[in-house]
């Protein structure tokens, strides 16, 4: 499970462009820019949450759904 989520958070920073590659002919470099990682982990998360809430809370179920009680 915790490999699922630090694979998703890897994911979104990728995407947010928060890691730059650099390479000269002597070495290799991964530069990693936290403020972007985070702002691109915290954007996505924030959308992420917001699709799955719209997918389980739909608006128009909950009005037309009545709950009835009756003591036998």
């Amino acid at each position: 499970m915790i490999k699922y989520l630090l694979g998703a958070i890897l994911a979104l920073a990728i995407i947010g462009n928060a890691f730059k590659f650099e390479s000269n002919e002597t070495s290799w470099q991964l530069i990693i820019h936290k403020k972007e990682a985070l702002n691109s982990v915290t954007n996505g998360a924030v959308r992420i949450y917001n699709i799955v809430k719209d997918l389980f809370s739909d608006s128009d179920t909950t009005d037309t759904i009545g709950i009835i009680l009756e003591d036998r």
